[in-house]
């Protein structure tokens, strides 16, 4: 491979030559050989943006030659209309609070801005990837700013998934209204209910997350840039810091503002935390509703069967004709890594110390891939699996008429311990509920089947007056 020398604040590293970063990221490259994975697309997206209108705000004030900027500015916007993707490199394991991201970013707009300028890479003496590109910024401001702008750009998207699931559920919960089965309490029958009503209740649980969800947007919102390295705002003017935030909100569309204490911003990882938090607590509504899915869907012949999940796959390599719950399957593995990246996500926030909070880039890799992978599953998990669900209304009937929770409509009629006793011949004897109470002349044939009209089963009161 074909090399070029640079030299940073440790001295020369050679580079490779047709790399547009430089000699702190090829330390960096070769310090952290770890997971084989690159930051995320949002992730670079956030810190060029960032140094986009950090050159702007730095002309703005006439700290940073029109020319110069311009270049930097050229550069950032060859990187976010897509080009030298390749180069950013930095393993997502890294060393602390960032910097090493950080760099790679200011070292590829520097190169390539030289390139713009008729210049070499890596001569920085004119344009330098931390007196210009990093100019009034500090890695500990950039990166907390780069996390919230890249969640508020997936969290969007991943609403948009989340709404569509509730849609679907929706719609499944109006398609089922009319079916009657039985309902089950520690996997034990338990009182009548109509599928639609299940199925209404599972979109009502995703829609109250999507909710959560929302309400972390504000705090996203609140930026620390211009806090530099401590929060104090050194090397940085008061107007650098009011162009930022005006820069910022223009180029991504955010509603952003100054957080109020820019110390506490630097400190404090809670925005993230609180995020990460409704993610997991998605997940694991998410997850629970796959679960009952394979539940109610399990058999054919030898499990509950009361639904049936879109076929997506052959199921066995050895059992022909075998088909499984695939995306139901498929959602609860991503729903069990979510709750895993919630896990790291606490701990590098709790892990912060004095001024600054070094797990950054651990925060920023867990959040970033939570959002992107909870967004792409939920599509799925809505359209190749719930859209498509069909109720087995013949079985759940059968189950109902089975089930020993029928008791629990007639004890407000008959009693409690007469209901129990009718439950107990029952399960004795294999007779059904009807055929016992009509026998014990608990009930007249016609007070039996007003307790049984479908609307008092499963709707607030009591189908007949207490005797």
């Amino acid at each position: 491979m074909c090399m070029r020398r640079e030299r940073d604040s440790l001295g020369e590293m050679d580079v490779p030559a047709s790399a547009y970063y430089g000699a702190q990221t090829a330390r960096a490259v070769r310090n952290f050989p770890l997971s084989g994975l690159k930051p995320h697309p949002a992730y670079v997206w956030a810190v060029v943006i960032i140094k986009k209108c950090a050159a702007r705000a730095n002309m703005s004030t006439g700290r940073l030659p029109a020319a110069i900027g311009d270049a930097i500015v050229a550069a950032a916007d060859e990187v976010l209309g897509g080009g030298l993707a390749d180069q950013f490199v930095v393993d997502p394991f890294q060393a602390g609070a960032g910097t090493s991201h950080n760099m790679n970013v200011n070292e590829v707009l520097a190169n390539r801005a030289l390139e713009l300028l008729g210049r070499q890479r890596g001569d920085f003496s004119s344009l330098h990837p931390n007196d210009h590109v990093n100019m009034a910024q500090s890695t500990n401001d950039v990166i907390p700013t780069a996390i919230r702008l890249a969640s508020l750009e997936l969290l969007e998207p991943l609403l948009e998934a989340l709404t569509g699931l509730v849609n679907s559920l929706a719609a499944k919960g109006e398609e089922f209204d009319r079916i009657l089965k039985s309902g089950r309490t520690h996997l034990q029958d338990a009182v009548p209910i109509r599928l639609g009503q299940e199925f209404c209740a599972y979109a009502a649980a995703v829609r109250r997350n999507g909710e959560g969800l929302e309400a972390c947007i504000p705090a996203l919102q609140e930026l620390g840039i211009g806090g530099n390295a401590v929060g104090s705002g050194l090397n940085a003017e008061p107007a650098y810091i009011r162009a930022m935030l005006e820069e910022l909100a223009i180029a991504t569309g955010f509603q952003l503002k100054a957080a109020p204490d820019l110390f506490e911003a630097m400190q404090n990882m809670d925005p993230f935390l609180a995020l990460s938090s409704a993610l997991r607590r998605t997940a694991v509504t998410v997850g629970r509703i796959a679960n009952d899915l394979r539940l109610l869907s399990s058999g054919p012949r030898t499990g509950l069967d009361e639904i049936r999940l879109p076929a997506v796959q052959p199921g066995s390599s050895i059992m022909p004709g075998k088909v499984n719950p695939s995306m139901a399957e498929m959602t609860n593995m991503v729903c069990y890594q979510v709750m895993g990246c919630d896990q790291a996500v606490m701990l590098a926030a709790q892990a912060g110390q004095l001024e600054l909070n070094v797990m950054m880039p651990l925060i920023a890799y867990n959040l970033l891939f939570s959002l992107e992978l909870l967004k792409n599953c939920l599509g799925r998990f809505s359209d190749s699996c719930v859209s498509g669900i069909i109720a087995n209304g013949e079985r759940c009937r059968r189950y109902l008429e089975e089930s020993l929770g029928l008791v629990t409509v007639l004890a407000p009629s008959i009693g409690y311990d007469a209901a129990a006793e009718v439950a107990k011949e029952s399960m004795a004897t294999g007779r059904s509920i009807r055929e016992i109470v009509l026998s014990r002349a608990l009930m007249t044939p016609a007070e039996l089947d007003q307790a049984m009209c479908p609307g008092h089963l499963t709707e607030p009161g009591l189908p007949l007056g207490r005797k």
